[in-house]
């Protein structure tokens, strides 16, 4: 099968070329042959001008073109012949091999290189001389060498391609490994700027509501007091989200990030932002000494407590908020309670924002937390968070 495609307008002027110069030849009264069958001149036009149209096929279908024009080069040599008619079967089998099926283009140059091996040992063998070796060396310029040229750039061309396509594949991949990296920073960017600001602006909403509904100058000192507080505590870990943004600032280097040493602070805080709701804060510490843990597992395990304590403040009825820490060489345990139920008074809307960041720095250090309601025994219900974070792989993510 083949496409009967408009033919390329090299081909057009090939066929143009080709069909001039041998008109001229033949005008001229150049001939390569003589004592033929058919010896008047004119009839050597006929394999010319067949030749000449085969040309306009030698892209769109050039292997039917070169078994015509094998066809019309046999019926050339009974006349008078002419060197343009062999010139455009050259390239008719240049292009065969060049734009032909892959297989054909395997095969074309072994082929040729029989005929011509065949045709030479042949008229050796029929008339042993000078005239035989001639005549096999042109037979291998007519067929096997142009068959080599085509065999020689189609290599070229395949090898171009590939490599064209590689180059394509290796910017597509790092293209999506730019995209992927870019989506990775800004979720971490993202979990960094909720985990840092959510628990300020809590505080400063849940009291300002407070001051705002209760009519009593006190009340609304101690809640102004809490909303300035935390304002700049929010402010503050701000600058340090822009200093670990800013690439050589003027600013100087960022503040280190928060560790498991600044719990009893976070504490503390948690615990003036939930007075007036009810709440008591407390930290149960009961790790054992094993010395530093890796920087990602003790950010992360602050982040969980801030983000606990945070939504304790937005969601948890008036009671114990307890913080316990349990850890040994290969695990780390991090577990915040509240109780869970309704509770008077303003509270902060919730957008679920933290638990997807929770669940996200825990995945990233390979460990596991759970979230959800619990009942222990006959006490109340409570809302519990427990993490657990290898201390081994956090060492190896480092």
């Amino acid at each position: 099968m083949f496409s009967l495609a408009r033919p390329h307008r090299d081909d057009v002027l090939l066929a143009v070329t080709g069909l001039s110069g041998g008109v001229v030849l033949w005008l001229i009264g150049i001939h390569i042959q003589n004592g033929r069958l058919f010896d008047a001149p004119w009839v050597s036009l006929l394999p010319l001008v067949a030749m000449s149209a085969l040309e306009l096929l030698r892209r769109c279908a050039p292997l039917p073109a070169l078994a015509v024009g094998t066809l019309a080069l046999v019926a050339d040599q009974f006349t008078v012949g002419s060197l343009a008619t062999l010139l455009l079967f050259t390239d008719l089998v240049y292009a065969a091999v060049l734009y032909g099926a892959p297989a054909a283009s395997r095969r074309i140059p072994v082929i040729t290189l029989l005929v011509t091996v065949a045709t030479t040992v042949g008229f050796i063998a029929w008339a042993p001389s000078a005239d035989a070796v001639l005549i096999g060396i042109v037979v291998g310029m007519v067929s096997f060498g142009p068959a080599l040229t085509g065999a020689g750039v189609r290599n070229h061309r395949d090898a171009a391609d590939a490599a064209r396509l590689r180059a394509d594949q290796t910017a597509l991949l790092a293209e999506m490994d730019r995209v992927q990296a870019v989506t990775a920073e800004r979720s971490r960017m993202a979990r960094e700027l909720h985990d840092m600001v959510a628990n300020h602006l809590s505080a400063i909403a849940i009291h300002s509501t407070a001051a705002l509904s209760i009519d009593e100058p006190g009340t609304s000192r101690d809640a102004l007091g809490v909303v300035r507080q935390n304002s700049v505590d929010g402010l503050a870990e701000m600058r340090r989200l822009i200093g670990l943004l800013r690439e050589n600032g003027a600013a100087g280097p960022p503040s280190a990030a928060p560790t498991l040493a600044s719990l009893d602070a976070l504490v503390e805080q948690a615990g003036a932002n939930s007075a007036s709701s009810g709440l008591t804060v407390t930290l149960d510490d009961g790790r054992e000494e094993t010395g530093p843990l890796p920087a990602p597992v003790e950010l992360a395990a602050y982040r969980i407590v801030q983000e606990s304590l945070t939504n304790a403040l937005k969601h948890a009825a008036p009671g114990p908020v307890t913080v316990r820490l349990r850890g040994s060489r290969k695990l780390l345990t991090v577990e915040v309670g509240s109780v869970f139920g309704d509770r008077p008074g303003p509270r902060a809307p919730g957008s679920g924002a933290g638990l997807v960041g929770m669940r996200e720095r825990v995945a990233l250090l390979g460990g596991t937390i759970e979230a959800g309601p619990e009942r222990r025994g006959d006490e109340l219900e409570m809302w519990l968070v427990r993490a657990e974070l290898p201390v081994e792989e956090g060492m190896e993510k480092t």
